[in-house]
């Protein structure tokens, strides 16, 4: 019987710039292999293989998908052999703690024609830098995206009962943790993203995270109503009582918190609005309304044209940040047309081989 299959983003597109939280995932693992090499040598193909055989054996993967090219891969994991194999090419450049210890490097670049990618190189000079530009270009769009959003905040800030919130945040606390203390050990917090700004649109692996939990939380609000300041309350208790934690991060703004995940308590609470707004769709299911509690009755109808007119802006920014994300996603694809036609694949497929017989003797 095939394993469970976990997917979620370690690296965003941000209004902070990109955003690298792979480190946080590979907490704990024993095993690491660093893949380094261009666009098109197979880094995501041999992961996906990797992934399928060991899941089909039975063992749970993690797949951290790539944000700006959700079908690809930028590493998976095997927890129960804390073995992971990750892309450590930019942006998410991975620097070793103890080279041959615990990671080692693939250098897929053994299985390029050189001679071939020199005959290209003012070619693949030239896309680089156009790329960088088209990322820099949905960075800046999207930190003007966030400007707007702080305004859109401002009004419901001003309109908060924080009182009320912190006792909603403080009966959420005493639901879910009266009693509960992790009978696993110290407590691990691992960062990450549930969602991404892709070259896709927003897309989040959300159903997916969320399988199998027996109570879910879905936090319901505004901008600037405390559902990030309480998520992270919610960690913070979760950690104090040693629990493993999965905190997920917004994909927009990364300082901000969408969701917390508790496995061993089977709970998670998660910012369910818009562009992740979800709905209670099974049994332990809970919707917790932060406008409701806490804001001024009537605030969204007090100021509707303001809010609508930042929530337009605001909207428009994103989509303009998303259509230079689709560019630099074409561009790319050009980059790994010139580094295809210059791969022995049968060389990469020696590695897959060696990572394969690597975690066989994991498995003895």
């Amino acid at each position: 019987m095939a394993g469970k299959i976990t997917h979620y983003f370690a690296g965003g597109n941000t209004a902070k710039g990109f955003c690298n939280l792979f480190e946080s995932n590979m907490q704990g693992m024993e095993h690491i292999y660093l893949i380094k090499g261009g666009p098109g040598t197979g880094k995501s193909t041999m992961m996906k293989k990797i992934a399928k055989v060991w899941n089909e054996k039975g063992f749970d993967i993690e797949e951290l998908h790539c944000s700006s090219d959700p079908d690809s891969l930028d590493g998976i994991i095997i927890p129960s052999l804390k073995f992971g194999v990750f892309d450590a090419t930019a942006p998410h450049v991975l620097e070793p703690k103890a080279p041959g210890a615990i990671e080692n490097y693939i250098n897929l670049g053994d299985a390029w024609d050189s001679n071939l990618l020199r005959e290209s190189k003012e070619k693949i000079v030239d896309i680089q830098t156009e790329l960088s530009t088209y990322y820099s270009k949905a960075y800046d769009l999207f930190e003007k995206g966030l400007r707007i959003h702080d305004k859109l905040e401002e009004i419901y800030i001003n309109e908060m009962d924080f009182e009320k919130a912190n006792k909603l945040t403080e009966e959420l606390i005493d639901l879910i943790f009266t009693g509960q203390k992790s009978e696993v050990g110290e407590g691990i917090t691992r960062h990450r993203f549930f969602g991404a700004s892709t070259p896709k649109g927003v897309m989040d692996f959300i159903p997916n995270i969320t399988e199998g939990l027996n109570k879910r939380f879905f936090i319901k609000g505004r901008a600037g109503t405390g559902k990030s300041t309480m998520l992270k309350k919610l960690a913070q208790e979760a950690e104090d009582r040693h629990f493993d934690v999965e905190l997920y991060h917004c994909g927009f703004d990364p300082e901000s918190m969408d969701m917390v995940l508790i496995r061993e308590l089977g709970v998670c609470v998660f910012d369910s609005t818009d562009p992740h707004e979800y709905f209670p769709s099974r049994h332990g299911d809970e919707i917790v309304d932060v406008y409701e509690k806490a804001v001024t009755p009537e605030t969204d109808e007090k100021y509707g044209e303001e809010i609508a007119y930042f929530n337009q802006r605001y909207k428009q920014k994103m989509k303009e940040g998303m259509e230079h994300l689709k560019t630099a996603k074409v561009l790319h694809d050009q980059l790994e047309d010139i580094y295809i036609k210059a791969v022995d694949f049968s060389l990469v497929d020696q590695y897959f081989e060696k990572l394969n017989q690597k975690i066989k003797e994991l498995q003895e």
